[in-house]
């Protein structure tokens, strides 16, 4: 299975902004894009010998780039699959953008760390590859699965006796979307509708993301 396994605060670095791929290390000062981060060791800046250089405004282009290779890092999907999923999306009734990011919030493994199982999506999705999690109490091992409204989530037994999972539950500090609701203590999570816009919280600018695949 193709997969990103370099270093992931190197595309936050690229994207310049917080992606929140490694879990705590993007809460902390220790992020490599932190606001707070102002020393001599900061690197906010992309990576690579010419980084400071690309930090300048580009073209139209590059901006539009920039915007949906954000959104791509940030959900872990790859070019292939993230161009079938705007495909699809072109395809439904309604706004393009706002039904793609929909489809990104639905995906199994981002409900997985919405739930705050997982601290980032990486583990998230290791925790579905694992066999660690039910929907609808059978075990889905693809991360990309599609959930849809009236979907239960819930994990295994021997996942909630896991030290990870329990303390991302008690350490993690992030509110549950309005389009889940918690069960069973938290051990269960049902998709109640369609992720709207204003329920997602990602700083992104899918309209960027349309113009660039409308070329």
């Amino acid at each position: 299975m193709a997969r990103y396994t370099g270093p992931v605060c190197r595309l936050c670095r690229r994207e310049h902004a917080k992606l929140f791929l490694k879990g705590e290390r993007c809460y902390s000062l220790k992020c490599p894009v932190s606001e707070a981060v102002t020393d001599r060791h900061s690197r906010a800046y992309p990576p690579g010998q010419h980084g400071r250089d690309r930090m300048r405004q580009g073209s139209e282009y590059q901006v539009q780039l920039r915007e949906k290779q954000k959104v791509r890092r940030t959900y872990g999907v790859l070019e292939k699959q993230f161009r079938n999923m705007y495909a699809d999306a072109n395809r439904r009734q309604g706004i393009t953008g706002e039904i793609l990011l929909a489809m990104l919030e639905l995906r199994l493994d981002n409900v997985v760390f919405r739930a705050r199982y997982g601290s980032s999506r990486s583990q998230a999705r290791q925790l579905v590859r694992h066999g660690h999690v039910l929907v609808n109490s059978k075990r889905v091992t693809i991360p990309s699965y599609r959930l849809s409204p009236g979907d239960k989530i819930s994990l295994t037994e021997p996942a909630r006796e896991m030290a990870v999972v329990r303390r991302n539950l008690e350490m993690i500090d992030r509110a549950m979307p309005a389009w889940m609701a918690s069960e069973d203590g938290l051990w269960e999570v049902s998709i109640l509708s369609e992720p709207k816009r204003s329920e997602i919280d990602e700083t992104v600018k899918e309209q960027l993301i349309v113009e660039l695949y409308s070329k």
